[in-house]
């Protein structure tokens, strides 16, 4: 019996230090705790939509998967960042949050080659709650039995058909390559994200009970007033307007050429994309929930240079210039690369710049200084 009570007191240090060292997650001393033995697994790789990806923590270490009782687990902090969602802990009321649209962006780390599998003292909560967008999530596993969250060195885990679950995705394993991916749509398990569709009435979650009224969601009615429809989320009509208000654009100078609603990375968007007269294209991806612009494209496909393209260029600077105008904050500091190139017939700038968690690529028509194209996307796509 003392034995354990010592085992329990070290394990328990291991993640308060841990957590502290790392300045994410804190485990209560009240919480429901069983200590476990868990396989640390850096030779799992973890593909998702195509793209290998490496998780770090708050502080910029590398966090690996960890496999417990025959189940692949990855960081949740991390997670969220993929999801483009802030990430929230509350000591008080032991409740992981993902929400909102991400502002600050991910963490950088230095990827660690040292590392070995090898078995490490973990910790299984039944005390974390995860909500989604204020909305209570519980994970099983394929069988039906409930899971719960993993604490290692002060980061959550949870398992990956759960991750799947939150992102919308398909999950799949390649035992001969240690390969974990998720891609696409998940299809029928993208039902569960409806409970991330709550209308006010789903306190506690408790059998989800509160959504009556929502069935079939029939033309999307009773969004009277709200500005939002029954799922919670802003209409077609309403993404184009936010659209048009960021290119400074009325609906009468524009052509729409579509505005759907899709999936992308675990949520939902619109996709919207109009024409002017003369035949400039804009494209932008809206968040179909908050009505936060992710990105958006503007390429002025058929404009044509002056039939004298001679003369002086414009200097690097002043294309430099020119494209720091549309990035509201950024200073030369936020430049990557200003290179001066032939394309189609013109000669160009093409600017890169890097600002907060956004990627900006500009085209510059390298005599009259018009931006012929301007490119925004997180740098996480």
């Amino acid at each position: 019996m003392k034995a354990n009570n010592r085992l329990v007191k070290r394990v328990s240090a291991l993640v308060l230090c841990g957590a502290l060292a790392a300045g994410t997650f804190l485990m209560s001393a009240g919480a429901v705790n069983t200590n476990v033995t868990a396989q640390l697994s850096p030779n799992i790789n973890v593909v998702v939509d195509g793209a290998t990806r490496t998780f770090y923590n708050a502080g910029g270490t590398e966090v690996h998967p960890i496999v417990y009782n025959g189940t692949t687990y990855l960081p949740l902090r991390a997670i969220g960042e993929l999801m483009g969602k802030n990430v929230n802990w509350d000591q008080s009321s032991m409740t992981a949050s993902l929400s909102g649209t991400r502002t600050n962006g991910g963490v950088a780390g230095t990827p660690d080659n040292t590392t070995v599998a090898q078995n490490v003292a973990a910790v299984v909560s039944t005390d974390i709650t995860v909500t989604v967008d204020g909305v209570v999530r519980t994970f099983t596993n394929e069988n039906g039995t409930a899971v719960y969250p993993l604490v290692y060195n002060g980061s959550i885990y949870l398992p990956l058909r759960a991750i799947g679950n939150l992102m919308g995705k398909t999950v799949s394993w390649d035992g001969a390559t240690s390969t974990a991916t998720l891609s696409g749509s998940s299809g029928g398990l993208v039902i569960t994200d409806a409970d991330s569709f709550g209308n006010g009435s789903n306190t506690g979650n408790t059998g989800n009970t509160g959504n009556t009224g929502n069935t079939g969601n029939t033309g999307n009615t009773g969004n009277t007033g709200s500005g939002q429809t029954a799922t919670g989320l802003i209409t077609a009509d309403q993404a184009k307007s936010k659209a048009l208000a960021h290119a400074g654009l009325s609906s009468n100078q524009v052509s729409f050429v579509r505005a759907y609603l899709e999936w992308d990375d675990g949520r939902q968007v619109y996709d919207v994309e109009f024409y002017t007269s003369d035949y400039k294209e804009y494209d932008y991806e809206i968040d179909a929930r908050t009505g936060a612009i992710l990105s958006f494209d503007y390429d002025a496909d058929y404009y044509t240079p002056p039939a004298n393209q001679t003369g002086t260029t414009i200097t690097r600077d002043k294309a430099i210039s020119i494209a720091l105008s549309y990035v509201s904050g950024a200073t030369q500091s936020n430049v990557r690369s200003c290179k001066l190139d032939r394309d189609d017939g013109r000669m160009e700038y093409e600017v890169e710049i890097v600002y907060g968690t956004m990627e900006y690529d500009f085209e510059i028509d390298a005599y009259t200084g018009t931006v012929i194209s301007r490119d925004v996307d997180s740098i996480y796509d």
